[in-house]
């Protein structure tokens, strides 16, 4: 296929915000050539075997000067290489998308746009102010405000800004906000028009702050409020006052770790970013299958002499139906057996492969499903346990103990990892951790062990730590976590809804 680029918009910073192409163009890129708000969430998405390059220009610091960015971009769609050049906001609204094309016509590059939500709209969005509105304006401007104040002439109709239009937007001008203000004002804008500046819009570091055109460069000043903003003028900005909802979501600002499976985190990162949270994704283990499937392939074969089947987890109802399908059966080979799930999201996986659990213990661990046995016949009942190689003993010893032959296999392991160990312990040093999650004790144990024994005490210090039930609980303890948050429901739902709690009353 012959090489193409392809300008896309990243959107202002809510990773949620890319489009579906834009995503897409990500995903098929050789090359992802990424600027300084492009948000570093979307290279997910991206291939193992992608080239990152960082391109990013931050307070007059340039990694690569314009002219070198496009040199870059050229020089990859030469080699033959499908290019994502992925800017923040949208490539052709005061991102320079524009110079790129033309040099990419210039050297007769293939080359397609894909728009992307801009920073004007959805930061002041995210912020409660709709740009325009049928009792207030129907004119909106965007505007540069990284204009030099000094230079002899503007390129900018201030009288036409002043007295014509209904809402400003003004993109890049905290440095120069002082000077815009008095520019407005000199041409009729009335010094009570409202403004407000959206730092980090759409982001769960978004701070606003608000005031007039007479008194909000003191204001900004005085909150110590830096770029990257924009800036809003006109009275649609009193609005915020009533429509105000992503600053009110009660974890906003807080940056949680998730330490959970990458492939797990989802649920989780989901709900506490809904809730408002920054969530640092810092996977301790990873799910594999087991090395010797042979145990598993030959319990499978014996579907038939067991009396029930026991899931503890959502890997051990994964990893099973993976050797059922791979030895040629499916769900029929288990119609006369029994089962039982440790909680609702192991039962909610089981029903997706269509089995249905007969028993579901009133708490989600072990010895809740060993209770829920108790009123079951289990002297010379056969059970399979496919579980994790590591697992704990309780529920095989007391289901013996009832006179249950339990047949234990491995259906999966968990491994280790240690991705950005470096910046995860460069972010506990500067204190920029509020809290971090443990959903089990390997992930636990697992982050105790990245961290440097000198440094531990010191590391956590001040850091919340949250737990999703109380056998994790005591792990972390007994590891020195002073855990503050345990989840009542040993799910994410309930874990999120303890961390939920907490704060609400740290708050009060």
């Amino acid at each position: 296929m012959k090489a193409k680029v392809y300008l896309v918009g990243a959107g202002p910073g809510d990773p949620g915000l890319i489009t579906v192409k834009g995503r897409q163009c990500i995903q098929s890129a050789d090359v992802i050539i990424y600027d300084y708000l492009a948000s570093p969430a979307l290279l997910k998405y991206a291939s193992p075997q992608t080239e990152m390059i960082y391109v990013g220009k931050k307070g007059g610091d340039h990694t690569l000067s314009q002219d070198g960015i496009n040199a870059l971009i050229v020089e990859k769609a030469k080699a033959g290489l499908t290019v994502c050049r992925l800017k923040g906001g949208d490539p052709f609204i005061f991102g320079r998308g524009g110079e790129e094309a033309e040099v990419l016509v210039a050297k007769n590059l293939a080359f397609e746009v894909v728009p992307g939500v801009t920073s004007a709209v959805a930061a002041a969005a995210y912020a409660g102010i709709p740009l325009t509105h049928r009792k207030l304006t129907a004119t909106l401007a965007f505007v540069t405000g990284h204009e030099d104040p000094h230079k002899e002439e503007s390129s900018i109709d201030w009288e036409s800004l002043a007295r014509g239009i209904g809402t400003l937007v003004f993109f890049m001008g905290v440095k120069n906000l002082p000077d815009i203000t008095q520019k407005l004002i000199a041409n009729g804008k009335s010094p009570d028009t409202p403004v407000a500046l959206i730092r980090w819009g759409t982001t769960p570091s978004q701070e606003t702050v608000t005031g007039n055109l007479d008194n909000i460069s003191g204001r900004v000043e005085k909150a110590g409020l830096k770029a990257p903003a924009i800036i809003v003028v006109g009275e649609v900005v009193e609005l915020r006052k009533s429509l105000k909802w992503f600053e009110t979501r009660p974890l906003l600002g807080k940056r949680i770790v998730v330490t959970r499976a990458r492939e797990q985190a989802s649920d989780l990162v989901g709900q506490l970013s809904d809730l408002g949270a920054e969530c640092l994704e810092y996977p301790t283990i990873k799910i594999v299958p087991a090395q010797d499937v042979k145990p598993l392939d030959e319990a499978v074969a014996n579907l038939g002499t067991f009396d029930w089947i026991i899931f503890t987890s959502v890997n051990g109802v994964k990893y099973f139906f993976d050797r059922v399908f791979a030895t040629g059966r499916d769900v029929r080979a288990l119609s006369h057996i029994r089962t039982a799930a440790i909680g609702p999201a192991t039962a909610e996986k089981m029903l997706r492969f269509g089995l249905k659990s007969d028993i579901i213990p009133k708490n989600y661990r072990a010895e809740s499903v060993v209770e829920a046995f108790r009123s079951e016949k289990m002297d010379g009942q056969k059970i399979l346990l496919p579980r994790a190689g590591e697992a704990r003993p309780v529920l095989p010893v007391e289901l013996r103990k009832m006179g249950a032959d339990v047949h234990e296999v491995t259906a999966y392991l968990t491994e280790k990892i240690q991705d950005n160990t470096d910046l995860l312990i460069h972010q506990l040093e500067e204190k920029a951790i509020d809290l971090i999650t443990f959903t089990s004790s390997s992930t636990v144990k697992n982050f105790k062990d990245l961290l440097p024994p000198d440094k531990f005490t010191r590391l956590i210090d001040g850091v919340r730590i949250a737990s999703i039930g109380p056998i994790t609980t005591d792990t972390a303890s007994e590891l020195g976590f002073k855990v503050d948050v345990t989840a009542e429901s040993y799910t994410i739902p309930g874990l999120c809804e303890a961390i939920l709690a907490y704060y609400r009353k740290y708050k009060a």
